[in-house]
């Protein structure tokens, strides 16, 4: 152990939180957060900032910092920051505490790609989340789940059946995630489902949208030769497919594909675009303003 690591007091994550800031810019934000902390007697670990225009524009910040006793004065802490700092500066703010992993629920129907990665990143730690509930509208990925020990339930949907099996995953859901993640999950939410759930829904689909719709998109791609395959993830809107993007990635392709390459290279994209976004948003790195999002 060199001399440094046993002077550095050990980081616990009891005592060790995340602050997420968007306000109205304007001089001294930085300072005056900066001076709190100090005060409170907090290290500060990492800090990132953005404004959308310095004179007169959104500013935003994320800042991750250290504090012993944290874990015992949590509400005198935020009560403090309230009135010192988040007031006079018309704030919009959160305080994230480390040992509190978010609760992560997942939506599937049938394609695995995606949700087996999640799981496989959150059993080795790689997602800081715990999963109360996964809800699929089929069977077929029952078994995965219960390998992975994790509560699987099946609400099958159909045009006539879609309110009543909303109504029952919002049973499962509320109060019990802090976000879900729609792990090709292939239905269209309603606005009702998104307003009932009050957490952020993140979505993951191949980039073709809206150029090839439908059942079979990479055949249709490979008809028209496309040069790139990619992927989106976003929070959920009521307009489809229209939310705040928080991750793409694209992947090259020639006319040596064929559909089914296309779609392994594709799902490919698909679930590090997932995995990319869900670990963003778990580590509050993602602020949301208008329909763009900041990605510290």
């Amino acid at each position: 152990m060199t001399l440094d690591a046993r002077l550095t007091p050990t980081r616990t994550p009891e005592n060790t939180a995340r602050l997420t800031i968007s306000c109205p810019d304007k001089r001294g934000i930085v300072a005056a957060v900066s001076q709190f902390l100090h005060n409170h007697g907090a290290n500060i670990i990492h800090s990132d900032q953005h404004s959308t225009d310095p004179e007169g524009g959104q500013f935003f910040m994320r800042m991750e910092f250290y504090l012993e006793g944290l874990d015992l004065a949590r509400g005198a802490f935020e009560r403090a920051f309230a009135a010192v700092v988040a007031e006079p500066f018309a704030m919009d703010w959160r305080i994230w505490y480390s040992d509190q992993p978010k609760r992560m629920g997942i939506l599937v129907s049938q394609y695995d790609h995606c949700f087996l990665d999640l799981l496989w990143r959150w059993r080795r730690g790689e997602l800081d989340v715990e999963i109360p509930v996964i809800i699929s509208n089929h069977e077929a990925l029952r078994a995965d789940a219960e390998m992975f020990g994790l509560p699987f339930h099946v609400i099958a949907v159909s045009k006539d059946t879609k309110a009543q099996a909303e109504a029952e995953q919002l049973a499962l859901l509320q109060g019990k995630v802090d976000f879900v993640v729609l792990a090709r999950y292939m239905q269209i939410l309603s606005g009702d489902f998104l307003q009932g759930v009050g957490v952020p829904v993140i979505n993951i689909h191949h980039s073709f949208l809206p150029a090839f719709v439908g059942a079979n998109p990479y055949r249709a791609a490979f008809k028209r030769g496309v040069k790139l395959v990619g992927a989106t993830a976003h929070y959920v809107t009521e307009e489809l497919d229209a939310g705040p993007i928080i991750e793409q990635d694209v992947a090259r392709v020639t006319h040596r594909e064929t559909p089914e390459t296309l779609m392994r290279l594709g799902r490919d994209v698909e679930r590090q675009v997932l995995a990319r976004a869900v670990k963003a948003h778990v580590e509050d790195r993602v602020l949301v303003h208008g329909n763009k999002t900041m990605v510290f």
